[in-house]
């Protein structure tokens, strides 16, 4: 069986989903992600399906106003792996046109430890 990272980033952006799909390209080359890593940006945390710690995951940004979550799937790479290529691609994000000077980023990125999500702080 082979092994297939996943981690998922919650964040917010004032950005409309197209915005934030076009910039990608830009943001993967920049922070040099690997080709294999798969990125799914999801709009509204609602429409995440998954398990029940994920869905209390997801409840709890929505709670916060984070409006988006991308699921990352990295094969052949460790679920910590894929997460740190997230936070890599959102701290990028942040310093794109999809956020205003001065602008505040609030965003979290989880992945599964042990049976258990983590932050990966």
């Amino acid at each position: 069986m082979k092994k297939v990272g996943k981690a998922y980033g919650f964040f917010d952006c004032n950005a409309s989903k197209e915005a934030i799909e076009s910039e990608l390209p830009t943001i993967r080359e920049l922070v040099k992600t690997p080709s294999k890593l798969e990125l799914s940006l999801i709009k509204g945390v609602d429409n995440l399906k998954g398990d029940s710690d994920l869905m209390s995951i997801a409840r709890e940004a929505k709670e916060s106003g984070i409006k988006y979550v991308v699921e990352a799937t990295y094969p052949d790479a460790t679920h910590k792996e894929t997460a740190d290529e997230l936070v890599s691609i959102l701290n990028q994000a942040y310093q794109t046109p999809l956020y205003q000077d001065g602008e505040q980023f609030y965003g979290s990125v989880f992945y599964k430890e042990l049976g258990k999500y983590v932050s990966r702080e």
